[in-house]
C-alpha cells in the first residue's frame, strides 16, 4: 500500500514542476508556483466555478504573483492562507464551458519572469463530465420525490430544478422544523454541541437543487448567520461526509432523496457539513460511472461554494457501502476516508453467484417436486449455493412453494428477483414512464450502463455474466455431501439464462398482478432460463458473457481490484441468521483483494456487531467509526510521512461487538482463520462466515472471476480435481456433453482480465 501523504488532498495535483518537493514533503518548491484545483480534477471542473490554490516558492513576493484566466487578471480573486503564509487561495467564477487557461506568473520586468500554466477544463452542472451519452428515456422526479427535498416545479429536459437555500433547526422533541431567522427564536429549538466542544442553536442551512440531473443536497449547522447567498461556517468542524445511499434499481429515474441522509441527524449535530445526491444511490442506479461523476460534481459544488474540507469521509451502506470502495479506486482525492457499511467490494461481481440463484433453486424444488424429500435439507442446499439455509426463518413466498418445509434459503429470501432485474430487458419501470417508453426501454443493468459495456451484436446491451465451465456443488461432491448422480444431474441441467431477445416478462411473484393464477406461478424465472422444462433430463446449454463487456467492466472501474488506500472501517450487524442479503464474507472478499493487488490491506479494518434476535434491534457502530476515523486522519496530519498504517489509532484494529455494541475481542488475529489457515479467531468463531455457489464450485473468495479459464474435462480427472471420486462410463458421457469446451481451471483466475490489472 502506498504511502498518503496528507490527510485531505486535492483531486489531483495541476501544473507541478519537475523540481517541485516530492510527495510527502512539506517545504515549499524552490523554482516555480504549485497550482492545485481543490475542487475536482482540472479536466472535471463543472458548474462555472473552481477553488484554486497556489503555492509561491521563496523566490517570489507575494505581491509579485499574477493570475489571469484568459488573459484577464484575477488575481484579487485570491488571499492568503491565513496559516500558510507562502499560500494563496480563491474561487474563480464565470468559467466558459470547454478550456480555460489560468496562469500564474511572477510579474516582474526583466529575464525574472516564471508562470505555470493550468486549463480548467468546464463542463454543464447538467453534466455529462465523462461517462459518455446521457440516459434516455429519463424520468423526472414526481412531485411527491421532490416534496421529501422541498424542490419545486421541473424546469427543463434535463430535470432541473430552481436551487434552494432553507433552514431547518432541531427540536427539543428530536424532529426538524422550518427556521425563519426573521422571528423569535422558537422555546422549542435544541442545541447542540459540535466535536469541537462548541455549544451552538442546532439550526441548519439546507442547499438543495439538481447536478448531473440528480438531487443533491448540502447541509451544514448555521447558528450566527442565516443568509441565503453566504454559507456560515462558525460552527463547521471542517469535515465532510458524504452521505452514499445503497439499493438496487437500474436507471432510468432522477431519484427519491432520503430525508434522514440528507439531513444526516448524527454527523449534523457534531458539526460536520453533509453532502448528498440521488445519482449516487444505488437504488436508482448501478452505473458507478454516472456515480462517480455525479459524486466529483457534488464534492465540487461543496468546495467551491462552502470551503475545502480538513477531509472527506464516505459512509453509506450495501450500495452505498460499494460506492465508497469503487469510488475511492477510481477518483482518488473524492473521499479521504470510508465507514463501508453493510458492504459488497463492487456490484457486478455480486451478480456472477446470484445470477446461480434461481438456475440451483429450480433444480432442487423440482427434485422435491419429484418426490425426492432429500432436497428439503436446508442445510444441503447450502452446501450447493453456498450461501446460508435455515429452517429458523419463514420462506417469503412459502405460499407459492407448499411442497418444502418451513424455512429458506438466502437466494430465496434475499436474492429472488435480483437476476430478473438484472438480465431481463422486459422486467423494470420508473415512475410516471409512458407506455411507449416501458416497451422500448431495455431494462437491464446492463442497458443502464451500456456506455460502459457495449452493444452486443443482437441489439441489446452486452453482458458479463457467464456460467461456461462452473462445475456446481464440487465441493459438496469432494466432501461426499452429494452423490456422483447428483453432481451430474445437477450440472447437466442447471442451465443458464437465455439472451436478451429471447426472454419474456416475469411471472408471479415478480409480477404480483400475475398471482391470481397458478398458470403464471413462476419462483425461478424458469421461463427465461435455457433449461427446458418439457424435457427435463436433457443437457441444458450454459450461458456466455461478452469478452468485451468482462474487459470494459474491469477497465472502467466497476470491478473494485483492490487499489484503494485510504483508511476504511468496514462495519456490518451480523446478519446471517435472518438471511439477509448482507452477508459477511463479503467484508473479506474486499479484503482479500486489497491484499491481490499489493499485498496489503493495513488501510481497511473489519467491524461486526451481534443482532441479539432475527428482525431484533441493531445497534449502530457508525458513530464510533467516525470517532476512531477522525483521530486515524487526525494522525495522518501531523505525520504525513508515516502513511496510513503508521498512523492508526489503537482502536482502529478488527473487532467484533455484542448486541449492545460492547467490545468482545481486538486485534490483528481477530478473523484468523477466513483468509488464512490460522486457528480460527475469537470474532471468526463468534460470527460464522458462509460463502457463495461459485465459491463452492472451486473459486476465489474474491469471487471476482466472470468467465473461468477452461481445462478439458480429461486433464481435470488426470490432475485430481475430483480426489478419489470416480464416474461410470455413462456419467462421464453427461459431463462431457455438459462441459464440452471443458471445466473451470479458477487457479489460473479470469480469462478475460486485463494483464495491467
Amino acid at each position: 500500500m502506498a504511502v498518503v501523504a496528507a490527510a485531505a488532498t486535492a483531486f489531483v495535483l495541476a501544473a507541478v514542476p519537475a523540481d517541485a518537493a516530492p510527495p510527502g514533503d512539506t517545504s515549499p518548491p524552490t523554482k516555480d508556483f504549485v497550482v492545485e484545483v481543490l475542487s475536482s480534477p482540472p479536466d472535471q471542473v463543472s458548474g462555472d466555478d473552481a477553488r484554486v490554490s497556489i503555492r509561491v516558492p521563496d523566490v517570489v513576493k507575494m505581491k509579485q504573483v499574477q493570475v489571469t484566466l484568459d488573459g484577464e487578471v484575477i488575481t484579487d480573486l485570491f488571499t492568503p492562507d491565513p496559516d500558510d503564509g507562502r499560500r494563496l487561495e480563491g474561487v474563480i467564477t464565470g468559467l466558459e464551458l470547454g478550456d480555460n487557461e489560468l496562469v500564474v506568473s511572477r510579474n516582474r520586468p526583466g529575464n525574472g519572469r516564471m508562470s505555470t500554466t493550468v486549463t480548467l477544463t468546464n463542463h454543464p452542472i447538467t453534466g455529462p463530465i465523462f461517462s459518455g451519452p446521457q440516459q434516455q428515456p429519463f424520468q423526472c422526479s414526481t412531485t411527491g420525490h421532490r416534496g421529501n427535498a422541498e424542490l419545486g416545479p421541473i424546469l427543463d429536459d434535463d430535470c432541473s430544478m430552481e436551487t434552494v437555500v432553507s433552514f431547518k433547526y432541531r427540536t427539543t422533541g428530536g424532529s426538524w422544523a422550518d427556521y425563519d431567522p426573521d422571528t423569535a427564536r422558537p422555546d422549542d429549538m435544541a442545541t447542540t454541541t459540535t466535536m469541537d466542544g462548541d455549544t451552538v442553536d442546532y439550526i441548519v442551512r439546507w442547499e438543495r437543487g439538481t447536478i448531473n440531473r440528480f438531487i443533491y443536497s448540502i447541509a451544514v449547522l448555521s447558528p450566527d448567520a442565516q443568509e441565503l447567498d453566504t454559507p456560515d461556517l462558525s460552527a463547521w468542524n471542517e469535515r465532510l461526509i458524504y452521505y452514499f445511499q445503497g439499493g438496487v434499481g437500474i436507471g432510468h429515474y432522477q431519484g427519491n432523496p432520503s430525508g434522514s441522509r440528507m439531513l444526516y441527524e448524527h454527523g449534523l449535530s457534531l458539526g460536520y457539513a453533509i453532502a448528498y445526491s440521488t445519482g449516487t444511490k444505488t437504488g436508482e442506479h448501478y452505473n458507478l460511472q454516472v456515480g462517480g461523476e455525479t459524486a466529483v460534481m457534488v464534492k465540487d459544488r461543496f468546495v467551491s461554494a462552502y470551503d475545502d474540507p480538513d477531509y472527506t469521509v464516505g459512509v453509506g451502506g450495501s450500495g452505498g457501502g460499494i460506492q465508497q470502495y469503487v469510488y475511492a479506486q477510481n477518483h482518488p482525492g473524492l473521499i479521504d476516508a470510508g465507514v463501508p457499511q453493510y458492504s459488497y467490494p463492487d456490484m457486478i461481481t455480486q451478480t456472477i453467484h446470484i445470477g446461480d440463484c434461481e438456475l440451483l433453486e429450480r433444480w432442487m424444488d423440482l427434485n422435491v417436486l419429484q418426490g425426492n424429500a432429500r432436497w428439503t435439507d436446508w442445510a444441503l442446499r447450502s452446501a450447493i449455493e453456498g450461501l446460508n439455509a435455515t429452517d429458523a426463518v419463514d420462506n417469503q413466498a412459502a405460499a407459492l412453494q407448499p411442497y418444502l418445509p418451513r424455512g429458506a434459503t438466502e437466494c430465496m429470501n434475499a436474492w429472488r428477483g435480483l437476476s430478473p432485474l438484472t438480465l431481463n430487458p422486459n422486467f423494470g419501470t420508473a415512475p410516471g414512464i409512458s407506455g411507449p417508453d416501458q416497451v422500448s426501454t431495455e431494462w437491464t443493468h446492463y442497458g443502464d450502463a451500456i456506455n460502459v459495456y457495449g452493444t452486443a451484436e443482437d441489439g441489446f446491451a452486452a453482458r458479463t455474466w457467464d456460467n461456461v465451465g462452473v462445475q456446481y456443488g464440487l465441493q459438496a461432491l469432494l466432501d461426499g455431501t452429494i452423490t456422483t448422480d447428483e453432481f451430474v444431474a445437477l450440472n447437466a441441467t442447471a442451465g443458464g439464462w437465455k439472451n436478451e431477445p429471447d426472454m419474456v416478462q416475469e411471472g408471479c411473484p415478480f409480477i404480483p398482478e400475475l398471482c391470481t393464477s397458478p398458470d403464471n406461478v413462476d419462483v425461478w424465472s424458469v421461463r427465461n432460463q435455457t433449461f427446458d422444462l418439457s424435457n427435463p433430463t436433457a443437457v441444458a446449454p450454459r450461458t456466455e458473457a461478452d469478452p468485451d463487456a468482462i474487459e470494459a467492466a474491469y477497465q472502467s472501474g466497476l470491478v473494485n481490484h483492490g487499489d484503494i488506500e485510504i483508511p476504511m472501517i468496514d462495519w456490518r450487524n451480523y446478519l446471517e441468521r435472518e438471511l439477509d442479503m448482507h452477508n459477511s464474507h463479503q467484508s473479506f472478499a474486499a479484503r482479500q483483494r486489497l491484499l491481490d493487488w499489493d499485498g496489503d490491506a493495513s488501510n481497511q479494518i473489519i467491524w461486526f456487531t451481534d443482532v441479539a434476535d432475527v428482525g431484533g434491534d441493531r445497534f449502530d457502530q457508525t458513530p464510533l467509526a467516525f470517532e476512531v476515523i477522525d483521530e486515524w486522519m487526525r494522525n495522518i496530519e501531523a505525520n504525513p510521512n508515516a502513511g496510513v498504517a503508521g498512523n492508526k489509532p489503537s482502536r482502529a484494529v478488527d473487532s467484533c461487538f455484542d448486541t449492545n455494541g460492547e467490545l468482545i475481542y481486538a486485534g490483528a488475529d481477530a478473523w484468523s482463520g477466513i483468509l488464512d489457515d490460522g486457528a480460527a479467531g475469537v470474532c471468526t468463531q463468534q460470527f460464522p462466515t458462509y460463502t457463495t455457489s461459485r465459491i463452492v464450485a472451486g473459486g476465489p473468495i474474491t469471487g471476482d472471476v466472470f468467465k473461468c479459464v477452461l481445462q478439458p474435462f480429461a486433464q481435470a480427472i488426470a490432475d485430481g480435481v475430483y480426489g478419489d471420486v470416480t464416474f461410470t462410463d455413462e456419467q462421464l458421457a453427461v459431463l462431457s456433453a455438459t462441459f464440452p469446451d471443458g471445466v473451470c481451471d479458477y487457479a489460473q483466475g479470469d480469462a478475460r482480465r486485463p494483464a495491467d490489472l
